[in-house]
């Protein structure tokens, strides 16, 4: 029997535009499957620009093995007034689905919980697409839980 090769996590770069760009590509696909009417906006320029400007909106993490990408998690830091304390938002997560049940998704919300704890986050928020219910049974199995007395909104500015 072989080994079983190593899943590492890493620190997202601005040379990692190309494969983040392929798995935002197939995860907005995986979207639209589900109903969303997903459009390609996270292009590599907002990549570069947003990610690795001169002030980052968001930092990630990617999961490989044996040099071959997984999945991605991208994190931006916000503040919780009610719990008054540091929170991060996971503002994506994309496992790719050939590899799903590997224990990528669970190592990218581990590594992304330290990165958050790290930087002084006492906890992690994230928003789920209602009709992905792969994903959401997936949060609930690494114990996440619903924030039952809020509902998502935006403002276009």
């Amino acid at each position: 029997m072989g080994a079983n090769p190593t899943l590492t996590v890493r620190a997202l770069g601005a040379a990692d535009v190309d494969i983040v760009q392929k798995m935002v590509l197939e995860f907005g696909a995986y979207l639209r499957m589900l109903g969303d009417s997903w459009d390609h906006n996270f292009t590599a320029e907002r990549y570069l620009k947003d990610g690795f400007g001169p002030n980052p909106a968001f930092r990630g993490l990617i999961a490989e093995r044996e040099g071959e990408a997984l999945g991605y998690v991208l994190l931006a830091p916000n503040y919780d007034v009610d719990r008054g304390m540091r929170i991060e938002m996971v503002i994506d997560l994309w496992v790719r689905p050939a590899i799903r049940r590997s224990g990528a998704g669970r190592a990218l919300m581990a590594a992304a919980a330290e990165t958050a704890r790290q930087s002084g986050a006492r906890s992690l928020l994230w928003a789920v697409y209602k009709p992905n219910t792969l994903a959401i049974d997936f949060y609930h199995a690494i114990g996440g839980k619903p924030v039952a007395d809020l509902d998502w909104m935006y403002l276009d500015i």
